[in-house]
């Protein structure tokens, strides 16, 4: 199981299944397709939440509750998508179907601010996120940007989803998940959440610059 550290406002739920099957993940391109489409609305409907959120934040100092937790559970929808598929490929139990805590092998949960800073929400979903967009999309591909803000287009493989590709392989031949890759990947995954927590406004925290918890 990995965990991200309770010292950020992010925690990343990973629970490797002992083992996933050899071959189904050779189909889930086909399974998933139900989600994909469903996430493409929902993270255009996030990036409008977002936007809202901002100007609330810039006068309020507060991100109303009800579209964080929205927000939080389009990231949990994608991340068990992302989880179940070409992500890490960790599991073979279905995603289900929702923004909300169910039971499954991966989950998101992210604390609930009081207040936020006025004057950090102008600059720290741009500026301060360069170094980290950078790392990013090394991690998870130069596309992912834009997929989690609403823009539906193609994007190069970052190295977790190479790194995915092949521990499906070798599951294919072996029956088994190499357990380092998948620390690996997770590890990119939860790096990648905890930037777009904070450049989604969710978190004036700064993500630290590690893969681990």
């Amino acid at each position: 199981m990995a965990q991200a550290s309770a010292g950020y406002p992010v925690t990343l739920k990973a629970e490797l299944t002992s083992p996933p099957g050899r071959w189904l993940w050779l189909v889930k391109w086909l399974l998933g397709i139900p989600h994909f489409i469903i996430l493409a609305f929902l993270w255009i409907a996030a990036f409008v939440v977002t936007v809202v959120a901002f100007f609330a934040i810039l006068f309020t100092g507060k991100y109303p509750k009800g579209l964080f937790d929205f927000n939080v559970g389009v990231m949990r929808w994608a991340w068990r998508v992302e989880f179940w598929s070409y992500g890490v490929l960790a599991t073979d139990k279905y995603p289900p179907f929702s923004l909300w805590p169910a039971d499954y092998p991966a989950d998101i949960q992210v604390e609930y601010p009081e207040k936020l800073s006025q004057g950090l929400v102008l600059i720290k979903w741009w500026l301060l996120a360069i170094p980290h967009y950078i790392i990013v999309s090394f991690f998870l591909g130069v596309g992912v940007l834009g997929w989690q803000w609403g823009q539906v287009k193609m994007q190069l493989p970052g190295l977790a989803y190479i790194l995915a590709l092949f521990a499906g392989i070798y599951l294919l031949f072996t029956g088994k998940y190499p357990e380092e890759i998948f620390k690996l990947t997770v590890g990119m995954h939860r790096w990648g959440y905890r930037v777009s927590a904070y450049t989604g406004l969710m978190t004036d925290k700064y993500p630290p610059f590690r893969l681990w918890d």
